[in-house]
């Protein structure tokens, strides 16, 4: 999850009336988890489906709503204009065939807020952007800018200087030479061509999705800015700039409207939506009796606007609110509005006796015998990334399952190992002392026809005398004293573990797991700092199997 720092006396600021108590009791009920608070700064994790919490105006934002300061949507004001334009040419089609943009004015820039939009910058880079592949932002010095602009493509030979530089570069310097250049150059692919922006004085504005060119620096001497949108898609380009645009105006900008044309673009609408939700459908599942009135305030307080329609509430949803789809949507919204202390535990109205599922009391007697044998649980997402399951674990990735339209880039894959969600637990947890012991049970999914879900356990151990002997009697104590299974291993390599100190699981004749020490490499990848050893075993083929028989 990604994690932002503030500080509480701009917070204060930007909020109105409010003490520092005030902000770090409402956090929680803002969804927002406290990581650390030192004074006047908290560091603050937030959802990837909420980027305009990306920066401390998003999150002054929710506040004001939440603490009844300031309620209803917040609605963008775009000053139409004829002074701003971008032609796109079709040469763009194949390579990045998308531009969008606003025109920010009159507004106050310090070190902090460069700071905030830079944070904010590379969040929706991250998420909404899967690292700049599918949309990325440029903030410019508008007055540094001659319009109208072009967006086309050029070939790798053409110059300009690029942020950071004191020298003219080409666009084969700048891929092959600069951090920005080695980390996304490959998201252009092989093409010959690549995308650019310029203005009418033909100075290079912009090499998205890469750097910026270094005559548009945002400093603190910087009235007025340019903000551009490039991508593949024009609906998440478009939903970029809506929380870039929303930000700027709360900041105290003035927005104004760019003309876009060319090679199917258009100029954007940053329009909102409406959404109609039953009255019913909201007590009922919340398990509350609020009156329409008392809705509509709560709903109010998340910072969107309702009204009453008939047996219907219609909401009014903000462009940047793209996280909201449907009816349950608002169902949640309106609890955080309603304020989710204040809900009171009920019991259910239901005479029906039911029973525990008996694979349900097998995991229980599973973790309590992990936590006797002094083991934490930990409970990570079923979701992850390419990064934590493979690329950091070196781990094959050809049978990867990707989901869908995924608002997060640590949210992408369908895990098919529970270990390496452990070994990232640990990397977050090098500030503790050692040892460090942990487990989790969970479900993994394998790439077969339809896609198979398996139980597996896995186990993790850190510490300075970490070694194959100790965790292979965790195993078999495991195993042997809670459920009477034996089980052997036998020696393998395996691309995760230190050559010579790794074992296949056998149970019945089967494998069914793997364990041993984790190889240096990738301890050295998380920079833990000592011995890690670790096992997983598929549960669904040895403990609830044996059950069975």
């Amino acid at each position: 999850m990604p994690v932002i720092e503030l500080s509480y006396s701009r917070l204060q600021k930007l909020i109105g009336k409010v003490s520092k108590k005030q902000i770090s009791d409402s956090l929680p009920f803002l969804g927002l988890d406290i990581e650390s608070d030192d004074k006047d700064l908290v560091r603050i994790e937030y959802s990837p489906n909420r980027p305009d919490y990306s920066t401390d105006i998003g999150i002054a934002l929710g506040l004001q709503g939440l603490l009844g300061i300031k309620t209803g949507s917040i609605k963008l004001t775009v000053k139409k204009s004829k002074n701003y334009s971008i032609t796109v040419k079709p040469t763009v089609s194949k390579i990045r065939p998308f531009v969008t943009g606003i025109i920010a004015k009159n507004g106050k820039i310090d070190d902090k807020t460069i700071k905030q939009l830079m944070t904010m910058q590379e969040d929706l880079h991250f998420g909404i952007g899967r690292k700049r592949k599918k949309s990325s932002i440029g903030i410019h010095d508008l007055d540094k800018i001659s319009f109208p602009l072009t967006y086309t493509a050029t070939d790798k030979n053409h110059k300009f200087i690029p942020l950071n530089s004191e020298k003219e570069l080409s666009i084969s310097e700048i891929i092959t030479d600069t951090e920005t250049g080695k980390d996304y150059g490959h998201l252009l692919g092989q093409s010959s061509q690549v995308p650019i922006i310029i203005d009418s004085n033909k100075k290079t504005v912009s090499f998205p999705p890469i750097i910026n060119a270094g005559i548009t620096t945002v400093t603190t001497k910087t009235k007025n800015l340019f903000v551009e949108v490039t991508g593949i898609n024009k609906a998440d380009a478009e939903d970029m700039l809506s929380v870039v645009a929303t930000m700027l105006q709360s900041a105290g900008f003035t927005l104004e409207h760019v003309q876009i044309s060319g090679a199917k673009n258009s100029s954007p609408k940053l329009q909102e939506k409406k959404i109609s939700v039953d009255s019913s459908l909201i007590n009922q599942t919340l398990g509350l009796a609020l009156t329409t009135s008392k809705i509509i305030t709560s709903l109010k307080k998340s910072r969107l606007s309702a009204i009453s329609k008939g047996k219907k509430i219609v909401c009014t949803i903000p462009a940047y609110r793209f996280d909201i789809f449907g009816s349950m949507d608002l169902v949640e919204e309106v609890a955080l509005g309603y304020g989710i202390q204040n809900f009171e535990p009920t019991m259910s109205p239901s005479q029906t006796i039911g029973q525990t599922n008996p694979l349900s009391l097998q995991l229980k007697s599973l973790n309590q015998t992990m936590i006797g044998l002094g083991f934490l649980e930990a409970l990570n997402s079923s979701l992850s990334s390419k990064r934590v399951l493979y690329d950091m674990t070196n781990r094959d990735s050809k049978n990867m399952i990707s989901v869908l339209d995924s608002k997060s880039q640590e949210h992408t894959i369908l895990r098919d190992s529970i270990l390496p969600g452990l070994i990232e637990n640990l990397s977050r947890n090098i500030h503790e002392s050692y040892p460090q012991k942990m487990f989790e049970t969970g479900s993994i999914f394998n790439l077969d026809k339809p896609i198979s879900e398996k139980i597996n356990l896995a186990v993790i151990s850190a510490h300075k005398d970490a070694n194959f002997t100790e965790i292979k009697s965790v195993l078999q104590t495991l195993l042997k004293i809670g459920f009477g299974i034996q089980i052997q291993t036998k020696t393998v390599t395996n691309s995760s573990f230190k050559d010579g100190h790794c074992a296949d699981i056998i149970f019945n004749g089967n494998i069914v797991g793997v364990i041993g020490e984790i190889d240096s490499k990738i301890i050295d990848n998380y920079k833990i700092r000592v011995p890690v050893v670790g096992f997983e075993i598929s549960l669904s083929d040895s403990v609830f199997k044996s059950l069975e028989n």
